[in-house]
């Protein structure tokens, strides 16, 4: 039967909940202990598939094809346990869920409240497919005090009560600030973040305390004293060079220990040893490479949390250091494309929606295809790749996308039907946003003999998709006989996977989103081959 852990938040958000509880996750692991995690969003859009990444960073997909919170992606990098669409549920999910079961007569004609309705579908999620683990890490979104959030913190409270304090624990996160001016720490934040938390119902067990200080013994006992937990429950979180140091971190300050304890647990001590592998090959590299990538929602590295997270796997399975230049696109517009990219050893163009900066990026991918820079294109950056070589290369003359207006050769369009297994699924142009695109694991087939077939050593993948506009098979042809072939294909040869130019030290374009399955202890054969080749080129500036 597992236990259930809640992570939560107080003061201000972003001060690493997700990452606690990946790090926590992957302790429990290597105690022996088969762990899930969850994340619930007070917000109330249904999921994040529409919201702006400026406004939220990533959207992280899962196999099934949910659009989840960036915090799953902590979640499988650190464990390895693949989420799914039953990990991230949004308080938009849980009314509509309400109110959908209320109009078919699902209440009886009872009052639908928030108490109990409400809170009885945020515990239906929580508790739903959880007997095969020994520990359930649920992370609430936001902070204590949030409006929005109240009813999940209600729904946790009456789980606490419900299953017994023997299967549930509260972790609190909090911020302990350091007064420049003052020179001094300051508790205060988080004793009023864990009275507001007691207020709702809940007495956390364990305060995880961030701090860009350490944090001295007489102030981790005031904190205890004041939020009512012992001494060696109050554990700091410190600013870390890397987040995989964070398990290392976490362990010797005692979390995982204190949490276990509030179960009655004494487990064996885990094994950290391939973290430490990990943390040494980050901070000792044999060298270094710089890739640019060329993006369009850079003032916001979340954005692209897990592109820079694969790209850093990449580093550690050639021992290099990954330096990453973030390029807004839209400098093209104006300035020559080598003043920026000159220096560099590899160019990748990420994915991305709408026509703000693609002139810019399709200017990269020309420097790349001409300099034989390394080129990784990804979704929106396979695109920009052909319409830069049906312009350049075939001669098509207004070549581009349908998602940009009509252009004149449409070699990147919007598909209606695709196969999915055994099924067909189709599309319309008019429907919901959230509603038209090709999301989750989807299979394709190599060309024997290709790059990526190589790369991958099979001619067999499936891989993470996420978009709604496909490479136009119609030009394929022509777009080969200049060289950009297709080189990997939905099994039914419908829909074009990966193109690829053999005549260049690396260049290649996916349909797909490879870095949504990229692990530290597992980095994808994509991104380790493309840091590879930029080291190759590095030899070579």
């Amino acid at each position: 039967m597992a236990r259930l852990i809640f992570i939560t938040g107080g003061v201000v958000s972003s001060l690493g909940k997700g990452l606690a509880s990946a790090a926590l996750g992957a302790l429990l692991q290597a105690r022996g202990y088969k762990v899930r995690l969850r994340k619930l969003d007070p917000y109330l859009n249904v999921d994040p598939g529409t919201m702006s990444p400026f406004q939220h960073g990533e959207v992280y997909v899962t196999d099934d094809g949910a659009e989840t919170d960036l915090d799953l992606g902590h979640y499988e990098r650190f464990t390895g346990v693949s989420s799914a669409q039953s990990d991230n549920v949004t308080a938009g999910r849980i009314y509509q869920t309400v109110i959908s079961r209320e109009r078919r007569g699902g209440y009886l004609g009872r009052t639908v409240q928030v108490i109990p309705h409400v809170t009885d579908a945020i515990k239906e999620f929580v508790m739903a497919d959880t007997g095969d683990v020994d520990f359930l890490l649920c992370e609430i979104g936001g902070t204590v005090g949030d409006i929005e959030g109240l009813p999940f913190f209600e729904a946790i409270r009456q789980l606490g009560n419900e299953l017994g304090r023997d299967r549930t624990c509260f972790v609190h996160l909090t911020l302990v600030p350091y007064i420049e001016t003052a020179g001094e720490l300051k508790t205060k934040p988080t004793q009023h973040s864990v009275r507001e938390l007691r207020a709702i119902g809940i007495q956390p067990d364990v305060l995880l305390c961030r701090s860009h200080h350490a944090i001295p013994e007489d102030e981790r006992r005031k904190i205890a004293l004041f939020c009512n937990v012992r001494p060696e429950c109050v554990i700091p979180a410190l600013d870390l060079s890397t987040i995989y140091e964070a398990p290392s971190h976490y362990h010797h300050a005692g979390f995982d220990t204190q949490v276990l304890r509030v179960f009655g647990i004494d487990a064996p001590p885990p094994d950290l040893t391939r973290w430490d592998s990990i943390v040494s090959h980050l901070k000792n590299p044999e060298g270094e490479v710089r890739i640019a990538v060329i993006g369009k929602y850079i003032q916001v590295k979340d954005s692209y949390k897990s592109l820079s997270e694969a790209l850093t796997h990449g580093g550690i399975a050639n021992n290099v250091r990954v330096h990453m230049d973030w390029i807004d696109s839209e400098i093209f517009d104006r300035d020559d494309a080598a003043v920026y990219l000159e220096n560099v050893h590899g160019i990748l163009v990420p994915g991305g929606f709408g026509e703000r900066g693609t002139e810019g990026k399709i200017r990269a991918v020309q420097f790349a295809r001409e300099r034989k820079v390394p080129f990784f294109g990804i979704c929106y950056g396979l695109h920009m790749a052909v319409i830069e070589a049906a312009r350049n290369l075939a001669g098509l003359e207004g070549a581009g996308t349908t998602e940009n207006g009509s252009p004149r050769h449409p070699v990147i369009a919007l598909m209606t039907e695709w196969a999915k297994g055994n099924q067909v699924e189709t599309r319309d142009e008019s429907g919901d946003m959230g509603g038209t695109m090709r999301l989750g694991a989807y299979p394709a087939a190599l060309t024997p003999g290709s790059h990526v077939a190589e790369v991958y050593g099979t001619t067999e993948i499936s891989e993470r998709h996420r978009h709604r506009y496909e490479v136009n098979v119609g030009y394929t042809r022509q777009l080969a006989e200049h060289g950009l072939v297709v080189s990997g294909w939905s099994p039914d040869g419908r829909l074009p996977e990966i193109m690829e130019i053999a005549d260049h030290p690396w260049f290649i374009g996916v349909q797909f989103h490879p870095e949504l399955k990229s692990r530290p202890f597992a980095p994808h054969p994509l991104f380790t081959s493309f840091v590879a080749a930029a080291v190759q080129q590095s030899r070579l500036v």
